[in-house]
């Protein structure tokens, strides 16, 4: 779950609507829970405002966590102040902002206030109190950096169920309070979410807690030395220079998360705290002439205290990668494949790459056993379950872009025969990785150091044999490279030439992998 910010009239009309509620009536939950469990209690919410007055408006929140009650969400409201309601007997968790500063031309104050453990055993009345709350002050260490927006979360654990509240804030003006009593060791975890941003600088500030209680205030200046960097490049892919769109936010929990435009070949930089954990991260490119943009995901980024860390999407060299999902399978008498055909440099697949044509076929000794057309990489083929030898080729083409891929076709051979069960073939792909400027092109007469990393089945020191070539003529001829130490070094040619490259592999067991990238890179 992600929240977001709530602008300024949101806040005010979502805090200003009111409800009458009948006194002593019962909310509306599952008939059959309430049949089943008829003891109810009454539950009445006081809401005080910083002058110690009742007050409205307000948003309160119960949530069942245990009990009859489990499945239960209520949020009363009453423009007295004062709500009355009644519920099943269980453990609930109460939270309920209020604010002040609403009227024309005030600084709007946000109080949250949360109830991790509301034991409702008898007739209770809970006091929501917003002179009993402390700032919130969490900020980076560029003083300059202005203030984005943010968000809190309380989840509590209690009988095997967890239930998790929030508020999103638009402006720095939280402050925040524990009520009640405490729950088991542990059972509430916490985290505060907020960004703030320079002209070249996203902060993501995410600290975390976890103990018996709900904050009561926090305060915390981060350092530099603290705090992770994460670069996130833009290349000029098949769409060129234009404005991509980038998503980033923490990999567990909820959070506000970050999303922006950023031009292409560009750079955007984000500042992190790394007890938030890793980081997901989500990047569009611009579009190549009417064709479905290249859209990626790659989760999981780990980083770290004082260091920089850099990802960068839809640049070259475009070609053949696995991931760790099986890209080639058998189930039965049936072979899947999905093989990534056009994932970026760094080994990003796109969700939807953009292409013109693609055909895969599959043969078994030698014979045809179908073909399927349409999406690069993919195939769905019935099989006879005796042994056999298997052939899969497949071809991706698409229109000439600098620095782009044109066309990539790979064939593999394997023997296969029935499975009990999903089971992964034995496939590999060779990936190519020269350093290339943000363009995706190579400076013209360099030689260019391109290293070379295989994936899949021959992985982990399981190559038998192993060539590389490469042409500058498309493919009509080609010169065989020496591979030494992990890379191949390519004299590139004249400016404005593709450099195409070709590996053919076999692995331990004599799979074998004949992969061709037609204009892996240009030159400039």
């Amino acid at each position: 779950m992600t929240a977001t910010s709530l602008p300024r009239r949101n806040l005010l009309r979502a805090l200003a609507a009111t409800v009458a509620l009948v006194g002593g009536a019962a909310p509306a939950w599952g008939g059959a829970a309430f049949a089943a469990e008829p003891e109810t209690y009454t539950l009445t919410i006081r809401h005080l405002d910083r002058d110690g007055r009742p007050t409205a408006p307000y948003r309160t929140n119960v949530t069942g966590i245990s009990g009859p009650g489990a499945d239960t969400s209520v949020r009363p409201e009453a423009p007295s102040g004062v709500t009355t309601l009644r519920l099943p007997k269980g453990r609930y968790l109460l939270d309920s902002t209020l604010a002040s500063g609403l009227e024309p031309g005030g600084t709007i104050w946000t109080d949250w206030i949360v109830q991790p453990r509301l034991d409702l055993d008898h007739d209770t009345t809970v006091t929501v109190d917003a002179r009993t709350t402390a700032p919130v002050s969490v900020r980076p260490p560029d003083g300059s950096a202005a203030f984005v927006h943010s968000a809190m979360f309380v989840s509590v654990t209690h009988g095997g169920a967890t239930r998790t509240v929030e508020v999103a804030n638009g402006s720095p003006n939280l402050r925040v309070a524990h009520l009640g009593p405490e729950t088991e060791a542990g059972a509430v975890k916490q985290w505060f979410d907020v960004n703030w941003k320079t002209d070249s600088v996203d902060y993501l500030l995410g600290p975390t807690f976890s103990g018996s209680r709900a904050l009561t205030g926090l305060t915390r200046q981060y350092s530099a030395p603290e705090l992770a960097t994460l670069r996130v490049r833009g290349a000029a892919g098949p769409g060129g220079a234009g404005i991509g769109l980038l998503s980033f936010q923490p990999s567990e929990g909820a959070s506000i998360g970050i999303s922006r435009s950023m031009a292409t070949p560009g750079t955007a930089t984000f500042v992190v705290t790394p007890e938030r954990g890793s980081w997901d991260v989500g990047y569009t490119a611009p579009r190549a002439d009417e064709s479905a943009p290249n859209s990626y995901t790659t989760e999981r980024v780990a980083v770290r205290a004082g260091a920089t860390t850099t990802r960068t999407f839809d640049g070259p060299v475009f070609g053949p990668a696995l991931t760790e999902r099986p890209a080639v399978s058998r189930d039965g008498d049936r072979i899947t494949a999905d093989i990534p055909l056009l994932a970026d440099g760094d080994g990003h697949a796109p969700s939807a790459p953009s292409f013109d044509t693609a055909y895969t076929s599959l043969y078994r000794d030698g014979a045809l056993v179908g073909a399927a057309s349409g999406t690069p990489g993919q195939g769905e083929f019935t099989v006879p379950p005796a042994p056999g030898s298997y052939r899969l080729a497949t071809t991706v083409t698409r229109k000439a872009a600098a620095g782009a891929t044109t066309r990539v076709t790979a064939s593999w051979t394997f023997a296969s025969a029935t499975t009990s069960g999903p089971t992964a073939l034995p496939v590999s792909v060779v990936r190519f990785s020269p350093e290339l400027d943000p363009t995706g092109t190579a400076a013209a007469g360099n030689a260019v150091r391109v290293p070379v990393t295989v994936q899949g089945a021959a992985a982990d020191g399981r190559v038998r044999s192993l060539t590389v070539s490469a042409s500058t003529d498309g493919g009509a001829s080609w010169t065989r490279l020496p591979v030494e130490s992990g890379a191949v070094t390519v004299r590139n040619p004249a400016a404005g030439t593709g450099v195409s490259l070709r590996a053919e592999l076999t692995d331990a067991d004599g799979n074998t992998l004949d992969q061709t990238i037609t204009d892996a890179y240009r030159t400039r």
